[in-house]
């Protein structure tokens, strides 16, 4: 069984590292691992360990991204990230995976899944919706993110908040315009803490202005 000895070995590397395995290295040996079959990623993502959990979402990452994998696989890989939403309990599981795996599987879809998500009553399904648009701003494609984040402006769990912040400045990136609009509208009413991480990469004067409003 493949998560058997991604197991195994994950606990050799930890014998080097006096237990506390970097990211890095769960990363790599999930790219080593990636053509472990889906049934057992969702075995591993199940681990009370969260080393492994980070390990089975990392594969699913690496799967997403190659170019190889089959459409059959991708909805799989896809299939298994919503349906066990419930194990990818923190940010860093999500943020790991849900571009490439969830962004990257609705790309060219309807994107209904997103907007479930973004509605649902788990924080971490609601970052997902909003983080796994960073795949369409890489394609230059913003709308959706705008419009996830206006569904969560309110949201009321700092982790979203900060995500919802984030993904609207890189969006902000590609048209600077809409972000100011989205601003100009939600400055007021969106937490502090989103509205800090969505204007950190304006000059001093805008960031200013925007935090006045919210004053």
């Amino acid at each position: 069984m493949k998560a058997k000895e991604f197991i195994e070995t994950l606990k050799l590397i930890g014998q080097d590292f006096l237990g506390e395995i970097p990211k890095r290295e769960i990363f790599s040996l999930a790219k080593a691992y990636q053509q472990m079959p889906v049934f057992e990623v969702v075995n591993l993502l199940k681990d009370k360990d969260d080393n492994h959990r980070l390990g089975a979402v990392s594969i699913l990452d690496w799967k997403a991204r190659n170019k190889k994998t089959s459409k059959e696989e991708r909805k799989e890989i896809f299939k298994a990230y919503i349906e066990n939403h419930n194990w990818i309990d923190n940010w860093g599981l999500v943020d790991r995976s849900a571009p490439y795996v969830v962004g990257g599987y609705l790309h060219n879809k309807d994107k209904k899944p997103l907007y479930d998500l973004a509605k649902s009553k788990n924080p971490m399904e609601r970052r997902t919706a909003i983080v796994c648009t960073y795949y369409f701003i890489r394609k230059n494609e913003i709308e959706d993110t705008f419009k996830i984040a206006e569904i969560l402006v309110n949201d009321k769990d700092e982790y979203v908040q900060k995500a919802v912040g984030s993904w609207v400045r890189e969006a902000g990136k590609k048209n600077e315009k809409k972000l100011k609009n989205f601003l100009d509208k939600h400055a007021t009413e969106m937490p502090r803490v989103m509205l800090r991480y969505a204007i950190e990469k304006f000059v001093k004067e805008t960031r200013e202005y925007y935090l006045n409003l919210k004053n």
